[in-house]
């Protein structure tokens, strides 16, 4: 992964992380140690499917721009579509207080969004293409402009 796609990464992943424990010791307190569970695992899974959605499409952004805006909502849907399934396996279990989870998978998912357009906003990315090596003697060579009469 290169430097500027971990540092994506980074700046989107802690901040989810320092706010799901945030989640979980608040769930602590008001619903005990099954409220703590949880949170830990609605921020841990937040940040799983938000974390691998990032990589593919940063990937996809590389090797097929032209698929990328189809990409990014085929994988946002994808991950709904886990989330829901994820969410009707575990609907009755004993495990953790699924009130504290939902309350985590929410706080966590609007934190990781904030902390990506953030990041994105901050990342310096070119949106012009640097010359290269054997267009920089085009350079010395000043161009026509305007007639030649």
């Amino acid at each position: 992964m290169p430097s500027q796609d971990a540092r994506n990464l980074l700046q989107t992943a802690v901040p989810t992380a320092a706010v799901g424990v945030i989640v979980a010791v608040v769930s602590g307190v008001v619903a005990g140690g099954k409220g703590a569970i949880g949170a830990v695992v609605g921020t841990l899974v937040v940040i799983a499917f938000m974390g691998l959605g990032l990589v593919v499409l940063q990937k996809t952004a590389k090797s097929l721009p032209q698929l990328f805006q189809a990409m990014g909502m085929m994988l946002y849907v994808a991950q709904l579509l886990l989330l829901l399934v994820f969410m009707g396996l575990f609907k009755d279990t004993t495990l953790f207080n699924p009130r504290a989870f939902a309350a985590a998978l929410v706080v966590a998912t609007i934190v990781w969004m904030a902390a990506q357009a953030r990041a994105h906003m901050k990342a310096k990315i070119l949106y012009v293409e640097p010359d290269s090596e054997s267009d920089s003697s085009k350079k010395d060579k000043p161009e026509k402009s305007g007639s030649s009469t």
